[in-house]
């Protein structure tokens, strides 16, 4: 099975250059080799399910240490 995984990183810091935090989580997605979009305010990518839990426990991790206060995660099959 597939899964499509977005999760968005608080706190936001409007214009600009994204935050730190949701830099390194998408630096970890890039790592892993996965088909997704950067934004902001939010991230989503793609790929089987073993391998989209791992990528998003590593790039929460990520995020997290680099400072996110909060993260949402979004976990939808993918047809």
């Amino acid at each position: 099975m597939r899964l499509v995984a977005e999760f968005t990183t608080e706190p936001f810091h409007g214009e600009g250059t994204p935050p730190d935090h949701a830099q390194r989580a998408w630096e970890v997605v890039q790592a892993a080799g996965l088909d997704g979009d950067f934004g902001p305010l939010g991230t989503r990518f793609a790929g089987h399910t073993e391998d989209v839990l791992d990528t998003l426990r590593a790039a929460l991790a990520a995020a997290i240490g680099a400072g996110a206060r909060r993260v949402t995660v979004q976990l939808t099959p993918e047809d």
